[in-house]
C-alpha cells in the first residue's frame, strides 16, 4: 500500500507549516489574506493561531513604523518558535493564549487573522465572539478556511473518492465544513460580512498535492476507522500513481467587519 511517489512519514508541525506557506499556493493565498486585511501604518494586527511565525514579519512590515502584532497560539512549542523567529523586531509580541479567551482588553485591536485555524478549534462560535470582542468599532477580521467536504481526487473509482472525503470530514479535521459556515458564523457572532473570495487550488501533480494532503498516511487511517478495505486501499492509492492526477478542494478567504 505504498509507493515511493508518496511521503510515508509525517512531517513534524513546524516544517508542515513552512511548508505550505512557501509553496506556490502558500504564497498565494496568503497574499490576497494579507490584501483583505488593509492594513495600515500604526494598526495594531492580531495573528490568532501564529504557529511559528510564518506570517509575522509580513505582518510588521505592514503596520510599522508605530503599529503593533500580537501573535497567539495554544502550543507553546509554536510560541517558543515564533519568538525564535521574531527576536529583534520590537514591533511584534507572541503570547501563549488560547483563542477562546484571549488575553486583552475590549476593543483594543484594529485586525485581526485567522489562517486554517478555525477548522481545529473546539468552539469556533466562541472564538468569533471572543475575536469580536477585542476588536474595536469598525476593525476587521479576515479568515482563510477550506471547506474539506469539498475535497475531490479524480479516480476511476468514485466511490472510493467520496469515501476518502468522508473519512476527510468526518475523522481528520474536527470542523471540516467550516469554510462554508464562517458567513454564518460571523454573522451571529455580531460581524457584518462584506466579501467572500473563494479559491480553488488544483493539484495536477502528485507529489505536489501529497506534500499537502498526506494522501497515503490518510488513506491508512481510512483503513483503520473502516472506510477502506486493505484491497480498497491498494486500488486506490495504485491508481493514483498513475497519470494524469487531478484533486481540487474549496478555501474560502471570509472578510468580517466590527
Amino acid at each position: 500500500m505504498t509507493s515511493s511517489a508518496f511521503e510515508t512519514t509525517k512531517p513534524d508541525s513546524v516544517a508542515y507549516l513552512d511548508r505550505l506557506a512557501t509553496s506556490d499556493l502558500g504564497r498565494a493565498y496568503k497574499q490576497r489574506m494579507l490584501d483583505a486585511l488593509d492594513l495600515r501604518a500604526g494598526h495594531s494586527v492580531l495573528d490568532l493561531g501564529c504557529g511559528p511565525g510564518t506570517d509575522l514579519e509580513a505582518l510588521a512590515h505592514a503596520v510599522t513604523p508605530a503599529g503593533t502584532v500580537i501573535g497567539i497560539d495554544h502550543d507553546q512549542d509554536m510560541v517558543d518558535a515564533a519568538r525564535t523567529r521574531t527576536t529583534g523586531q520590537a514591533a511584534v509580541e507572541v503570547r501563549h493564549a488560547d483563542i477562546h479567551r484571549l488575553p486583552m482588553a475590549d476593543d483594543t485591536a484594529d485586525r485581526a487573522r485567522t489562517d486554517r485555524v478555525l477548522q481545529h478549534v473546539a468552539d469556533p462560535s466562541a472564538a468569533l465572539d471572543e475575536i469580536r470582542r477585542v476588536l474595536r468599532p469598525g476593525g476587521r477580521l479576515v479568515m482563510g478556511e477550506p471547506d474539506w467536504e469539498t475535497l475531490t481526487v479524480d479516480h476511476p473509482e468514485s466511490n472510493l473518492t467520496r469515501a476518502y472525503t468522508r473519512h476527510v470530514a468526518e475523522r481528520v479535521v474536527r470542523n471540516a465544513g467550516i469554510g462554508r459556515q464562517l458567513t454564518r458564523l460571523a454573522t451571529e457572532s455580531g460581524f457584518t460580512v462584506p466579501e467572500v473570495i473563494p479559491v480553488t487550488p488544483v493539484f495536477r501533480d502528485l507529489r505536489v498535492a501529497d506534500k499537502i494532503l498526506g494522501l497515503e498516511r490518510t488513506t491508512r487511517r481510512a483503513v483503520e476507522a473502516g472506510y477502506f478495505s486493505d484491497q480498497e486501499a491498494e486500488t486506490w492509492l495504485s491508481r493514483l500513481t498513475q497519470p494524469p492526477f487531478f484533486a481540487a478542494v474549496t478555501f474560502y478567504i471570509v472578510v468580517a467587519e466590527a
